[in-house]
């Protein structure tokens, strides 16, 4: 269990370009996840104390991935005038979406679930924050449109089920939170989807966030 005191500690040492608007609106977060977890449940309630290490930093993980091996694209997703779409897909409360988007205020987020009820708590905690890049909806994936830079998500489905939901949306990469035997998910999915040699990459999660939480989960990027 993490405190916010400890949480800003490391985060600054992480990303020494933290704005001190940013550092609020992760420290608001802890009191609007448990209003709204008492009342619709998207954590479990024996893990809203780790809130900051098991939710907000997982969902960071994908920043630190970004801006340790892809530097260009961290740089990119840091200017506001890049006008990069990126899209959250299962986002549950509002994971990994809404911690990405108060580190990227300049990129404009898309939170999509199909459960209704999570996304009320995800507009809310958007709204009490005042994130303005962020937009939430309500939908399944296969009837969003439009298309997207980056999309994001946290392990809400295997590999080669969720490719399929995403892979005429995005013109990037996917960057997706997943633990477990990867590899074999992987393998079937650049088998299944005949994906071009050398286009998945994997980051160990646990290079950067040591609790033993972390061992076995990865970011794994998939890129057009």
């Amino acid at each position: 269990m993490m405190t916010f005191a400890e949480f800003e500690s490391f985060l600054k040492a992480s990303f020494p370009d933290v704005t001190s608007e940013m550092l609020e609106r992760f420290r608001l977060m802890d009191s609007g996840y448990r209003e709204w977890n008492a009342k619709i449940n998207v954590i479990s309630r024996k893990d809203i104390d780790s809130l900051y290490d098991h939710h907000v930093l997982h969902s960071l993980a994908i920043a630190e991935y970004l801006r340790t091996q892809r530097p260009e694209t961290y740089s990119l997703l840091n200017t506001p005038s890049s006008g990069l779409k990126v899209l959250d897909l299962g986002t549950g409360g509002g994971f990994p979406g809404i911690p990405l988007a108060v580190m990227f205020p300049g990129t404009r987020f898309t939170l999509c679930d199909s459960v209704g009820k999570k996304t009320i708590v995800a507009k809310e905690i958007a709204n009490m924050l005042g994130l303005d890049n962020v937009e939430i909806v309500n939908a399944r994936a296969e009837s969003l449109t439009g298309r997207f830079d980056f999309v994001v998500s946290r392990a809400v489905a295997s590999l080669t089920d969720f490719y399929p939901w995403v892979k005429g949306k995005y013109s990037r990469s996917i960057l997706y939170l997943k633990g477990g035997d990867i590899n074999e998910e992987i393998c079937a999915l650049m088998s299944r989807e005949r994906l071009r040699r050398g286009s998945v990459a994997t980051w160990p999660i646990n290079t950067w966030l040591t609790d033993t939480y972390f061992e076995g989960k990865f970011v794994i990027d998939i890129r057009r």
